[in-house]
């Protein structure tokens, strides 16, 4: 729990905060960040060479110690330091990924990736929420933090790692189980967050873990004409009726306000491959020995995978309907301690009630704490049993990740600077050992 004397504190050091941005600064703050997402990082091909170079350029500016390290060639993991006074408390992470994911041009009424702002002062471009704001923002803050004279007790690491939008095997979980990250004695981690439509800015406290599931099917082929029982067909157009019906029921309590999106199961068909090739199509007369479909499951850390798994094994592909079933990719919701991975959010996570009063001392509003519905590579850090907290910035904005015209306000990113500075400058100064 944070005692109140330091929490007092915190805020006496936060109020001092100098909020306002010159209006000769406004200008370079925002062409940094246009200069951040004119690099094209996008998926499957990013450009990481040359977003490395502006990367550790900022750093140079701002006399931050920084080190490349390239688990996997050609995929840099970027990490800038600003060393406490106290090294021996655990350190403050702030993450964010270099990638994005594609763009179909012709759906863009500004091109992607020159960062064309409008009348309107609407930024355009990929990554303007997910998720280069983010590392802008820490780099700005800590500039402006730097310039006020302030020094961190905590040490403060900022890092950028690539591939999130694939996965982050070769980035963030490869960094979670190194030497390198162990020796930076992390404490707490700050990852992205989301976009909040409303005034409340979102906090995430988990996030649901991806299950790639195939389901195959098989049977006698035959004739077009007969009926038989059990073809591949007939048993596989059986799994999906019944994973639709518990799909329904899971959006049915999204729908009524039962549970937040983070907190069901979702289950969505990606694909569904059948059916005898012919050269003009499918065998119209054939009924194919086999099978598939492939889903997109996300389950949450409240949900209960042992039994989701019995699901699968009993209802969805039954062998006793001549069906098999492999998972894609199947994360785990405990942590290495057995516990789901969640990031407290009560008095035993003294970093989360200094987020919270960070964020409302730079004028933030909070909704209630989030899971999140998607998969970030916070979950890289939580399996290891670290506090990882998910936080965007951006408020009355619509949620435009991987959409096509992906904007962020000049005004909602300047004011994310600031709420950062804030962050920053609460969890640094925190001097208990946590």
């Amino acid at each position: 729990m944070v005692p109140r004397t330091v929490l007092l504190r915190l805020l006496l050091l936060t109020s001092a905060l100098p909020w306002p941005l010159a209006a000769d600064d406004t200008s370079l703050v925002i062409s940094r960040f246009q200069s951040y997402l004119r690099i094209n990082t996008a998926q499957p091909q990013p450009n990481y060479g040359e977003a490395a170079e502006f990367i550790l350029a900022q750093a140079r500016s701002l006399s931050l110690e920084a080190q490349t390290v390239e688990f996997v060639s050609g995929k840099p993991v970027i990490i800038l330091k600003w060393a406490g006074t106290d090294p021996n408390l655990p350190s403050v992470m702030l993450y964010s990924h270099t990638d994005v994911v594609p763009v179909e041009q012709s759906k863009w009424i500004h091109p992607p990736f020159e960062a064309h702002i409008d009348g309107d002062g609407r930024i355009f471009a990929r990554g303007t929420q997910d998720m280069k704001c983010i590392g802008m923002q820490h780099l700005e803050a800590v500039r402006r933090l730097r310039r006020s004279g302030f020094q961190p007790v905590r040490s403060v690491y900022i890092v950028f790692s690539p591939d999130e939008e694939i996965g982050g095997h070769d980035g963030a979980k490869k960094l979670a189980e190194s030497e390198v990250f162990r020796k930076m004695n992390v404490g707490v981690v700050v990852d992205e967050g989301a976009p909040s439509p409303s005034e409340n800015y979102r906090l995430f406290y988990g996030e649901r873990s991806p299950w790639w599931l195939v389901i195959k099917a098989t049977g006698a082929p035959g004739d077009g004409a007969k009926l038989y029982d059990n073809t591949a067909m007939e048993n596989l157009a059986k799994s999906i009726e019944t994973i639709s019906k518990f799909r329904a029921s899971q959006f049915d309590m999204e729908k009524s306000g039962l549970k937040g999106n983070g907190e069901v199961i979702s289950v969505n068909m990606v694909y569904l491959k059948a059916g005898t090739p012919s050269p003009t199509g499918f065998a119209m007369n054939l009924q194919p020995y086999e099978a598939e479909a492939g889903f997109d499951i996300r389950v949450p850390p409240i949900a209960d995978p042992e039994a989701l798994e019995r699901r699968i094994d009993e209802e969805w592909a039954p062998a006793s309907r001549n069906m098999t079933y492999e998972f894609k990719q199947k994360v785990s919701v405990y942590n290495k301690h057995g516990k789901p991975v969640l990031t407290a959010t009560d008095s035993s996570n003294p970093w989360w009630a200094l987020t919270e009063a960070a964020v409302r001392e730079a004028g933030g509003k909070l909704g209630k704490p989030e899971i999140f519905p998607g998969a970030t590579d916070a979950r890289y850090f939580r399996v290891l049993g670290l506090p990882a907290i998910g936080f965007s910035p951006i408020a009355n904005t619509p949620i435009l990740f991987h959409d096509h015209n992906e904007y962020l306000t000049k005004a909602e990113y300047l004011k994310g600077i600031q709420v950062y500075e804030s962050i920053i400058k609460t969890l640094a100064s925190y001097a208990n050992d946590s």
